[in-house]
């Protein structure tokens, strides 16, 4: 689990980085969980895009996502959102105390 003071400093982190990946009409699949598990251990903080006809709102996303993948929901706001997972072989990020 994450202080807030560190979801705040990995919302400034996030903030200029674009979304890798959207979530359209097909949902969430297992491929797609896959890849963002790769992503996760690669960049540690990625940022979604959900589309307008994938049916789900970004928290929602966000939500299952972090349940599948057991990572941080840093922040869902509009159409996008932000997850962290420190990675397991090399971290990039260091969180403040």
């Amino acid at each position: 689990m994450i202080t807030t003071k560190q979801r705040g400093y990995l919302r400034k982190l996030a903030n200029d980085m674009n979304p890798i990946f959207q979530v359209g009409k097909g949902g969430i699949e297992e491929n797609f969980l896959a890849q963002v598990d790769t992503a996760l251990e690669a960049r540690e903080l990625i940022k979604i895009k959900t589309l307008n006809n994938s049916g789900i709102t970004s928290r929602e996303a966000s939500d299952y996502i972090c349940e599948k993948l057991n990572c941080e929901g840093i922040q869902a706001i509009g159409s996008k959102l932000v997850l962290y997972r420190k990675s397991k072989k090399k971290p990039k990020i260091e969180l403040p105390k």
